[in-house]
């Protein structure tokens, strides 16, 4: 005999009422999904470097977890890391700004921790955050789970959907606390020039806004380096970096990111990890040592991956300029195309996801829909992949654009 289900004992509590699900997280499982299910699908919807993680990185974790590397570690991390992460931070800064010291940076389990961290220590009810739109899907989610408002700032079309100085300051209230950076930009793979990139600093500084910026994509440019925040910002009085080995090493799956904070915000961060996660996993923080001490070793796999995802990119826009295509945003850097594939495709989400379901279902190309970045018009395709899988499945979206919008 069988009994019904009873209902539902759970109620989302305050905390996560408006929470949604993360977008890319979640095509990421569909596209597993239906590859498991024998489906030949092409995924282009992670933000993950399909290259192995350095052998030299994995041969040090080896020699770690040899030597015992197997306990708790400070909660901040090791101190060997974070000297490590200060070098590499005092290297690229401006000779006008103080010196990186190891107290004030705190290792995390990446640096989308790092990010969710810094967001819940600095801003609270009532305050107002800037984000530039497009943005990453969780900058809009760390910021409400923070008790405050995200407040999207949309991107200027002649300017590669980047923001600027002038916007910013139009769309800030009385209430504004902070902003939120990221270049080279996941989603759009923009990256700010230097001019522009310290014109805001500035902004912010004259302001006092706090500023949070995810450099977690800077070593990966094609077009010109893209700059860090510690290079361009007028003080570090209210800067935050957040960085990390997962993009330009390929070692997403090591979990290790960081937050370079003035000292008080660093202490403030420790301490919240210390209740939540405590340290980043030990033999991670070990590889991630290697990565960053060994720079004999690093730099060329570095420059071998950004070239191969420089040769990805340019095959792309040989195949977007080969007859009718969709617009892009031109990508400078990460290793994204974003798409606009208006009147392509029509739904109640915008243009993108509809877009996205048509091409998983019927084509077995995996993306992203924009309205996960705030762009409901967009897709967003990564390049992240094989060359073959990426120009066929740029092939099958260029196909899909120009039969759902009658050009030949």
């Amino acid at each position: 005999m069988t009994t019904a289900a009873s209902p539902s004992l759970f109620a989302p509590s305050g905390n996560i009422a408006q929470l949604k699900e993360s977008a890319t997280i979640a095509a990421s499982a569909r596209a597993k999904a239906l590859k498991a299910q024998g489906k030949p699908i092409i995924d282009l919807g992670v933000g993950e470097p399909d290259f192995d993680t350095p052998a030299f990185i994995r041969d040090a974790a080896k020699e770690a977890l040899d030597k015992g590397a197997t306990r708790y570690t400070a909660n901040e991390g090791i101190l060997p890391l974070r000297e490590q992460i200060a070098r590499h931070a005092n290297a690229r800064k401006s000779p006008d700004l103080a010196d990186v010291m190891p107290n004030e940076i705190v290792v995390g389990a990446g640096t989308k921790q790092a990010l969710f961290n810094a967001c819940f220590c600095l801003f609270g009810a009532g305050d107002d955050v800037l984000i530039p739109t497009p943005a990453w899907t969780s900058y809009f989610e760390m910021v409400s789970l923070s008790r405050a408002n995200p407040i999207s700032v949309m991107g200027l079309p002649a300017n590669n959907l980047l923001t600027d100085a002038d916007t910013l300051m139009r769309a800030a209230t009385r209430a504004t606390k902070g902003l939120m950076l990221n270049s080279p930009c996941n989603p759009t793979a923009a990256v700010y020039d230097a001019g522009r990139f310290r014109e805001i600093l500035e902004l912010a500084h004259e302001r006092g806004w706090w500023v949070i910026s995810d450099e977690i994509y800077r070593r990966l440019s094609y077009d010109f380096p893209a700059a860090s925040a510690l290079e361009l910002a007028p003080s570090r009085d209210r800067l935050v970096v957040v960085d990390g080995v997962a993009k330009s090493y390929a070692m997403t799956g090591w979990r290790i990111g960081w937050v370079i904070a003035p000292r008080e915000v660093a202490k403030a961060i420790a301490s919240l990890q210390s209740h939540t996660t405590s340290n980043a996993a030990t033999v991670s923080q070990h590889a991630a040592l290697a990565a960053l001490a060994r720079d004999d070793l690093a730099e060329p796999a570095i420059d071998a991956m950004v070239a191969q995802f420089k040769v990805r990119r340019d095959a792309c826009l040989a195949l977007l300029a080969d007859g009718p295509a969709p617009e892009v945003v031109h990508p400078a850097g990460a290793f994204y195309l974003f798409i606009n594939v208006k009147g392509a495709a029509t739904g109640p989400n915008g243009a993108g996801s509809a877009f996205a379901a048509r091409l998983l279902d019927e084509h077995h190309v995996a993306c992203v829909g924009g309205d996960a970045f705030g762009a409901p018009d967009y897709l967003r395709m990564s390049t992240a992949a094989p060359l073959k899988d990426v120009t066929e499945g740029l092939r099958r979206i260029i196909a899909l654009w120009r039969a759902g919008t009658g050009r030949a």
